[in-house]
């Protein structure tokens, strides 16, 4: 496993609610913050202020092995009840040269709703790392006899955040009509 394979994971769970509330609850951005290890709060651009294609969010985020930092998120695909998509950029030019769009992500995310044979929706959360240079890319360049290992961890990581995310959702979702 290589960065320039573009590796990633995804989690899915089964939420007792339909599609409409699961969407309602997805795109609800800045409640992330509450469920995700990782993102802190997140500031809507452009007077933006639900996912739409073409809108844009700071998130700040922090992990203790690497500090803080903040990514600008575009988002790329939003169909209600279905898909939602973004790109994750680096408006700092952390990781290398500051992202000029899409081109340049760290990674892109994902929401796929469907609804479930049993009753409710099935939800998968799913990220894709690169193409452009993230945080994964300065330890690669450290150590890069290593690299899969490195990506294999932090793939982990973001595994277990999805967890933690889809675990809020789901309970969000099922409790709150």
């Amino acid at each position: 496993m290589r960065y320039t394979d573009q590796p990633g994971t995804h989690r899915e769970v089964h939420i007792a609610a339909e599609p409409s509330r699961v969407w309602e609850v997805v795109t609800d951005v800045e409640a992330m913050a509450g469920w995700s290890p990782e993102l802190v709060r997140v500031e809507w651009q452009d007077g933006a202020d639900r996912p739409a294609p073409g809108a844009r969010y700071v998130g700040h985020n922090q992990n203790p092995l690497v500090g803080e930092w903040r990514t600008v998120a575009h988002i790329t695909e939003a169909v209600p009840d279905r898909t939602l998509t973004w790109c994750v950029l680096d408006p700092d030019g952390r990781y290398g040269t500051v992202a000029e769009g899409v081109k340049d992500r760290m990674a892109t995310w994902s929401f796929a709703l469907s609804p479930a044979p049993e009753g409710g929706t099935v939800l998968r959360q799913s990220v894709t790392i690169g193409p452009g240079r993230s945080g994964l890319s300065g330890y690669i360049d450290r150590a890069p006899d290593q690299e899969e290992a490195i990506i294999a961890f932090r793939l982990d990581q973001l595994g277990q955040g999805m967890d933690a995310t889809l675990t809020g959702i789901k309970e969000t979702a099922e409790h709150r009509s």
